[in-house]
This record gives structure tokens, sequence and C-alpha cells, in this order.
């Protein structure tokens, strides 16, 4: 079953995790961690406790969406 995200001006969080940027950013979530890996995105995500962090802000700003 697929993930549902809300709507890109609804996301109240400064950091989501890697399948829902990929949603927003219409990529698959390998691609997002292909681009951490070899440092290559227009975006950088935070490592959070192992984890990949990408910045709200980063995506909006990249996607041209105003918050």
């Amino acid at each position: 079953m697929a993930a549902v995200f809300p709507p890109i001006d609804r996301v109240e969080q400064v950091n989501v995790g890697t399948a829902q940027a990929a949603h927003y950013l219409d990529r698959q979530p390998a691609t997002l961690r292909l681009w951490a890996c070899k440092s290559i995105g227009p975006i950088t995500p935070r490592n959070i406790g192992g984890r990949l962090a990408w910045p709200m802000a980063d995506i909006r700003k990249l996607l041209g969406v105003a918050q």
C-alpha cells in the first residue's frame, strides 16, 4: 500500500523523511539516497540519528512553493 502524504502547503515539519521528500520532488526514494551518498543533489539532507532528514524549506525553495 502506498503512503499518503499531506499536500506540501500543509506540512508543518521542519524536516521530512526520504519517502515523503521523494513524493514532493516527484523522484524515487533511491534517487534521493543517491544524492545524499554522492553529495550531488540540489538539496542536502541532514543526518539525524543515522537517518536522512530533508529540510522542507529547501524542498519548497526548489519547487518554488512559498510558505
